[in-house]
């Protein structure tokens, strides 16, 4: 087989930036370890970037060097492809076409999946190599192959996870400093934990990517990330961060995904959850899931969900897995979305407007005479049941803070009561709404 010297396999890795360079980092340091545990070497062949700085630091031979990642891609003698350029332009064509090719392809994509899956199952599939994309979810987690390969025995009735940790960093720091969005997005920024443009991270864009992901693993169907319904970050206040913690709870930005009898909830966006649920003490920029099965029960993960060496670590768990198949002479032994062509199914993702689950509602209130019960009756006519009332002491001469917790209530009422409530001449801004997930609605 090509790419194979003895006990070896050969692996070209595409964009040499953060990431790739701890990948190489790892095969070149840690290479008789890798032996050792896989029984062959997992031999770095090629590295591609297209600006030479990149390779500066890493003890590379100019040969194993080159800014033409086709070129690795097209060559014979390497079986196994890492693209870690990202994207959907030139990445997606380069994994397409070492699929087409028949090659293994390692990724840490998690944007070209969730939006390209169908097309690049379909390339595997036809050429007939293995895809790995452990580092696409919960950067060193184990999160696809927990899904894919240990929770093989059991369904899986919920996730929730924190899978990003430019959120949870943000809302840490807004939770125990008192820090506006803006501050603690500028200490994100300072700190590295955020990009320049942090819109992806902080408008949930990419837990939605990684959430569908999880999902197709999860319930063995194909989503499209239109139907993940989505919502950010950036509207939260420290005041509403404070309130939800008199009330016992943190607010954390979580992936959701829940198994019905005919559909798929999966949405994503600002959660209040109780201080008792693990979920609520992951700090600063780790990630966590939770996933339950019927057999297993309830499971964790935690870890650190990016940075060179976490995500590198994942990328390499794969470098070992798909070296152990080539090895072996064995391709796609595990299914690349852990279910079995012939049963994959489509399933439908609930609506959003069909939810149902708690609120947290805030609201900004004239002090005057019957505000509360103009908006119970509100609630009253759109069935909303509140749970508790509490009105907060006025900081200045503006509007009185009043905080609602409702009983389990449908979105679609909730957001036609929301804006029926916005609407009267006794309340100054439109209310603000998160929603509450109890453990044991789990």
């Amino acid at each position: 087989m090509g790419g194979m010297t003895g006990r070896s396999v050969n692996v070209g890795v595409l964009g040499c930036g953060t990431v790739g360079r701890g990948v190489v980092k790892i095969l070149t340091g840690n290479s008789s370890l890798l032996h050792a545990r896989v029984g062959a070497h997992i031999e770095l062949a090629k590295v591609a970037d297209t600006n030479p700085a990149a390779f500066e630091g890493l003890g590379l031979d100019t040969s194993k060097t080159t800014n033409d990642a086709l070129s690795v891609v097209n060559d014979p003698q390497i079986p196994v492809i890492v693209e870690l350029i990202g994207g959907q332009g030139i990445a997606k064509e380069l994994v397409l076409k070492a699929l087409d090719k028949g090659k293994t392809v390692v990724t840490a994509n998690k944007a070209l999946l969730a939006t390209c899956c169908p097309q690049i199952l379909e390339s595997a599939r036809k050429g007939g190599g293995d895809l790995f994309f452990e580092a696409a979810v919960g950067g060193c987690m184990p999160v696809i192959k927990t899904l894919r390969e240990s929770l093989v025995g059991n369904r899986i009735l919920a996730l929730y996870g924190i899978l990003n940790g430019t959120c949870n960093y943000i809302l840490s720091r807004i939770t125990f400093e008192n820090l506006s969005f803006e501050t603690a997005l500028q200490k994100a920024q300072e700190a590295g934990f955020a990009e320049a443009d942090p819109f992806l991270d902080i408008s949930g864009g990419d837990t939605r990517h990684k959430l569908a992901l999880c999902v197709g693993l999860a319930y063995g169907t194909s989503v499209s990330i239109d139907d993940i319904f989505v919502e950010g970050i950036s509207h939260l206040t420290p005041d509403d961060i404070s309130f939800a913690q008199e009330f016992g709870y943190r607010v954390k930005l979580l992936a959701i995904a829940k198994r019905t009898e005919n559909a798929v909830q999966a949405r994503v966006h600002p959660t209040m959850i109780p201080m008792y649920n693990m979920l609520s003490n992951v700090s600063g920029p780790m990630n966590a899931l939770t996933i339950v099965g019927d057999a297993c029960g309830e499971l964790v993960l935690y870890g650190q969900g990016a940075g060179m060496m976490p995500t590198a670590s994942a990328v390499v768990s794969d470098l070992a897995d798909a070296a152990r198949n080539i090895l072996s002479g064995t391709r796609c032994r595990v299914p690349v979305m852990s279910w079995q062509g012939q049963d994959s199914r489509p399933l439908p993702i609930l609506q959003m407007d069909e939810i149902v689950t708690r609120y947290y509602i805030r609201l900004a209130a004239l002090d005057r005479p019957g505000v509360l019960s103009k908006v119970a009756g509100v609630l009253g006519d759109n069935g909303i049941s509140i749970s508790s009332v509490h009105q907060k002491g006025r900081r200045n001469e503006g509007p009185v803070p009043i905080v609602l917790l409702t009983h389990e209530a449908r979105e679609k009422n909730v957001q036609q009561a929301i804006s029926k409530i916005a609407s009267l001449d006794v309340i100054a801004d439109r209310p603000v709404l998160i929603r509450i997930e109890e453990e044991d609605e789990a």
